[in-house]
């Protein structure tokens, strides 16, 4: 296998940590999608990353579809219950955190526009976003170790990427002072190979 994308996109960062917890081998291609010279369109139409082309050469996309994926290839580390409302609960996080980086990303992409062009109100709707799902991560996790309790699962693998990108994005945003639970859960992630390994640059 071998997965398309970037060091510093939280998508990809999930797709790598959940790769490495689960123990599988795969090689990372980098790849710049704003580039002229990107290729990444003659894998994923939509242009983006991650994009994983498996063995047989066919391509798969979206980084909630790769998780999915690479957590029916190996036993070790199950990260998604198999079925019923614990698995459903774990994927709508996932969703939460992802929606949250869409958020963060379309507030540095406006804020790269001219000043005299950027819609104030359009950032902040989106830093709304942002500050609705840190309360609510922070609800849900209460003073447990995980978000499932005492299982460590993909929803804390999704949770990690977003309060790093928050770090590395937007150190402006004190989620830390806001959250200390959040802060103590990122510590214990950060403690984590996969995560050292994969910090955002």
């Amino acid at each position: 296998m071998k997965l398309i994308g970037s060091i510093s996109s939280p998508y990809v960062r999930k797709v790598r940590i959940v790769l490495a917890d689960k123990k599988l081998d795969c090689e990372f291609i980098l790849e710049d999608v704003w580039s002229a010279d990107s290729m990444i369109q003659k894998h994923n139409p939509l242009g983006k990353i991650p994009c994983l082309i498996v063995d047989d050469k066919e391509s798969l996309y979206d980084s909630r579809v790769l998780t999915e994926y690479l957590d029916t290839l190996s036993p070790v580390s199950r990260l998604i219950p198999q079925s019923g409302r614990e698995r459903a609960y774990i994927k709508c996080l996932e969703a939460l955190c992802d929606g949250t980086n869409d958020a963060l990303i379309t507030v540095r992409l406006e804020r790269q526009r001219p000043l005299e062009q950027q819609n104030p109100d359009w950032i902040n709707r989106q830093l709304g976003k942002v500050s609705a799902s840190l309360l609510e991560l922070s609800h849900k996790l209460g003073e447990q170790s995980f978000f499932a309790g005492v299982n460590y699962s993909l929803a804390d693998i999704s949770a990690g990427c977003l309060l790093g990108y928050l770090d590395f994005r937007f150190p402006e945003i004190d989620w830390r002072g806001a959250y200390p639970n959040l802060e103590t859960f990122y510590k214990k992630m950060m403690a984590r190979q996969a995560f050292i390994d994969t910090i955002p640059t």
